[in-house]
């Protein structure tokens, strides 16, 4: 689903104006990377977290060069959803006999 689309089907469910619907999503978007970018976590019961995580400094390799290249200490923004959202998921997908057979063969 894209963003269009998520438009469309908010604006049909709720009778509410597509632009209407399209400057309440773009807001909370931007609300939530401006308070991410400032350290904050955000917290929807029911839904789940957008959390800033902080990732170590480390070593890497630039494989082109040869060489070793310090990655330096920092944050990335990352989603958990709520132990609902999860629970609605694993109920409402279907697993594919497929994916069941590549489990029993590894």
């Amino acid at each position: 689903m894209k963003k269009a689309d998520l438009i469309n089907l908010i604006s049909e469910k709720t009778g509410v104006p597509k632009v209407d619907v399209l400057v309440s999503l773009e807001s909370f978007f931007a609300n939530v990377k401006d308070t991410m970018a400032s350290g904050e976590n955000i917290y929807i019961r029911g839904f789940g977290s957008f959390i800033v995580k902080k990732r170590a400094a480390k070593i890497g390799r630039n494989i082109k060069k040869n060489t070793s290249v310090q990655i330096p200490a920092h944050h990335i923004p990352a989603f958990k959803p709520s132990k609902e959202f999860v629970q609605q998921v694993k109920e409402a997908v279907p697993v594919l006999e497929e994916e069941n057979e590549a489990i029993k063969t590894v």
